[in-house]
């Protein structure tokens, strides 16, 4: 089932996913919990914090440092029929287990003639903050898009990620769910009632017409302040957060692209064979034929991701020069225009403290 945005209930966005994890485990006795330090006293940034004391260490299981390994348990228990969630707090360490999730779990399905089901959830946190750095803010999601048989979720916002991660516990495939750590001092309208957010569909947050914008997990929240930013030109931007990244609801975009001939696709990765290439990549070549849209893509800069704040700030994309973008798509002639930095620093990052 689905649920409307419009309630008046508030909460943040790791309390969503307790809040789903919880229900969910109490509806299903074969969902179980896994990963490393999932039953300390914070719980992943809150997401995991009591389930032990009211589900106990058989479903809500501490593992070891071995993400292989433990990753391996996680698709035999999905083939004998448990509905595991692993929870790995960086998802750089994915690479370490790769093999488990790109050639077990997702192909067990098609090789096995649909016999075997691998419903298995993965939940990885990127992004940056308080000097993260090379190896733990990466945003990979991309590697694992371009895999047939795993699903990639990315919500922006509390609703989704509890009406997602929902979704992702009931699908019979594996599901990566990504998680930005600076979506987790944010909040928003989340219904108490169950719902699922269903795969493959994108919502228009800020109708426009004559640019489109399409942000990428925690990037939706800099493009819906970048339409501000850009309301004040006298530019009307759409907004699109596509929620889920495989499958892709490229319809919602193409019509919204094709309506106002401007596509600007803002990534929490490197634009190098990125989510935002495969979506600038699937609107031209399915949009109608008579007219020629201007596209651009954002994200990482072509570098490995730094520790500092100052590099932070140059190497991120940001609303302000989203708004940049998308201005000099509209007015190419124009004269150079710049977005009021004052009014593009966003409140979801300065508040949110580190390490993890």
């Amino acid at each position: 089932m689905s649920s409307p945005i419009n309630t008046e209930r508030v909460t943040t966005f790791p309390n969503a996913i307790l809040e789903s994890t919880r229900f969910e485990m109490a509806r299903d006795p074969s969902v179980i919990l896994m990963g490393l330090g999932i039953t300390d006293h914070i719980g992943i940034l809150g997401t995991t914090k009591g389930l032990v004391d009211e589900f106990g260490p058989d479903r809500v299981i501490e593992t070891p440092l071995s993400e292989d390994s433990v990753t391996g348990v996680a698709v035999g228990a999905a083939m004998a029929g448990l509905r595991p969630i692993h929870i790995h707090i960086r998802m750089d360490f994915l690479m370490l287990c790769m093999n488990q999730l790109v050639n077990m779990a997702a192909k067990a399905h098609y090789m096995y003639g649909g016999t075997v089901r691998v419903p298995m959830v993965v939940r990885a946190v990127i992004g940056k903050s308080w000097g993260q750095g090379a190896q733990h803010s990466q945003g990979l999601h991309a590697l694992f898009m371009h895999v047939p048989g795993i699903k990639v979720v990315a919500p922006s916002n509390a609703h989704d990620a509890k009406g997602c991660l929902a979704a992702a516990v009931r699908d019979n495939n594996p599901v990566l769910f990504v998680e930005h750590r600076l979506l987790y001092r944010t909040e928003s309208a989340v219904p108490s009632a169950d719902y699922c957010v269903a795969a493959g569909r994108a919502r228009v947050c800020r109708r426009g017409s004559d640019v489109t914008l399409v942000g990428v997990s925690v990037m939706l929240l800099e493009c819906l302040r970048a339409a501000e930013l850009l309301e004040d030109a006298g530019i009307s931007a759409e907004v699109i957060d596509p929620i889920w990244l495989a499958p892709l609801d490229s319809a919602t975009i193409v019509e919204s692209a094709g309506r106002t001939g401007r596509l600007v696709v803002v990534d929490t990765g490197w634009t190098s064979c990125g989510a935002a290439a495969e979506i600038v990549a699937r609107t031209v070549e399915t949009a109608r034929s008579d007219r020629a849209i201007r596209v651009r893509r954002m994200g990482y800069a072509a570098a490995t991701c730094p520790p500092t704040p100052v590099l932070e700030d140059l190497y991120y994309p940001n609303s302000a020069r989203i708004a940049e973008a998308a201005y000099a798509l509209v007015r190419p002639e124009g004269p150079v225009w710049r977005a009021a930095a004052d009014k593009a620093e966003m409140a979801y990052a300065q508040e949110f403290r580190g390490p993890f």
